[in-house]
């Protein structure tokens, strides 16, 4: 235990940390280090390990009481293995909360609250899905199908366990409590331990007649097809929660949760940053030097813009709400259009003449740039 880090620390947070805050420090850096984006990138694939096992004890109440007062002893099944007649780090908890009334050391704030039953209702657990989608999609919204094989209730004993027309029974030895208590008596006195009922393991009912297709377990693996709706503006690693599609609840908890990743396709001739679109265009000498009305393309239509006369290569014109709708408001990026000039190649030799001819027409002054910049080299050997 010695060489593992702070769980709070591997996850980036305070200790005390919200469940909010565990939940959405665990989804980002999960993201960052999932082995589907680092392929054989070891260093990734530990740090992924250890950031799942920090998020799996933080993200319990149970545990994370544990690791918030004992640290990582509180949360090792091999603790305190060497204490003879007792099962763990959670008998000797609740031995000592018998003793003082079943609210830990009394005054001193210790020990205390015990194991959550078994039989307890408890959420079934969340599931993440990567799906990749157009640049379109992710620009304008779409609503897309979704297969996803996972465990679901069994329809047949509609998630009981219990064959149909049967259901199960409180447990007679420890009354439908899950725990049995032990009284022992020792040198310091008499204590309380706790431990799993062995009739029904924890769960405080019996199935005495098991559901035939899902083996008593009130769940089956089955493929299930979800409506994802896509909003306008998403981008990648873009997470969109669907609630209550994850895996069943256990004991009547409520179903988990769905989150689907997002990977966006790259486009053949825009490039986004945030809201804003990049557009490369070729332009001609000729366009350039004389200036020309030109078409650009949009992601919604084609539009003409007006080149001036004497424009550069590398000019950037700014189409105003061309870009992409932001999540967060109906407002649009803009659309950047990069202009640059194309040599024309494969002349035949009368284009070489009329270029030839245009050269001698045209003098150095009409070139400031290299004009001043044949001024600067002067300068720079004079």
């Amino acid at each position: 235990m010695a060489d593992k880090r702070d769980y709070y620390e591997v996850l980036g947070l305070q200790k005390g940390a919200s469940d909010d805050e565990i939940k959405k420090a665990f989804r980002k850096l999960a993201m960052k280090y999932h082995p589907d984006k680092n392929p054989g990138d070891k260093e990734a694939e530990e740090k992924f390990k250890e950031i799942n096992e920090a998020y799996a004890v933080l993200s319990d109440p149970e545990q994370k009481s544990k690791y918030d007062r004992y640290g990582h002893a509180g949360v090792d099944p091999n603790a305190f293995q060497g204490f003879e007649g007792f099962g763990g780090f959670e008998d000797i908890f609740n031995m000592f909360g018998g003793a003082f009334g079943g609210g830990g050391f009394g005054g001193f704030g210790g020990f205390g609250g015990g194991q959550r039953s078994r039989s307890a209702a408890r959420k079934g657990s969340d599931i993440q899905k990567t799906m990749t989608i157009s640049f379109e999609d992710a620009a304008f919204g779409a609503t897309k199908k979704i297969k996803l094989t996972k465990y679901v209730k069994c329809k047949t004993c509609g998630g009981t366990g219990a064959s149909p027309g049967t259901s199960k029974k409180t447990c007679p030895r420890c009354g439908g409590t899950g725990e049995l208590r032990t009284q022992q008596q020792t040198p310091l006195g008499s204590f309380m331990s706790v431990s799993p009922c062995p009739d029904c393991g924890g769960s405080g009912q019996i199935n005495e007649s098991p559901c035939a297709d899902c083996g008593g377990t009130g769940r089956v693996r089955d493929t299930v097809n979800i409506s994802v709706n896509i909003p306008a503006g998403v981008d990648n690693d873009s997470v969109i929660p669907i609630r209550g599609q994850g895996e069943p609840g256990i004991n009547g908890g409520p179903d988990g949760d769905l989150y689907i990743v997002l990977r966006v396709k790259p486009h053949k001739l825009f490039e986004r940053k945030g809201t804003d679109l990049w557009l490369d265009i070729p332009i001609s000498f000729e366009q350039a030097a004389l200036g020309d009305e030109i078409v650009v393309p949009t992601l919604e239509e084609k539009i003409k813009y007006k080149v001036p006369a004497g424009t550069q290569p590398g000019t950037v014109f700014r189409l105003k709400g061309k870009g992409i709708k932001s999540l967060r408001s109906n407002r649009k990026g803009d659309l950047y259009v990069k202009v640059y000039l194309e040599v024309p190649t494969k002349l035949n030799k009368a284009q070489k003449k009329a270029i030839q001819e245009m050269g001698k027409t045209v003098n150095d002054e009409c070139y400031s740039k290299k004009t001043g910049f044949m001024n600067s080299i002067k300068e720079f050997f004079s």
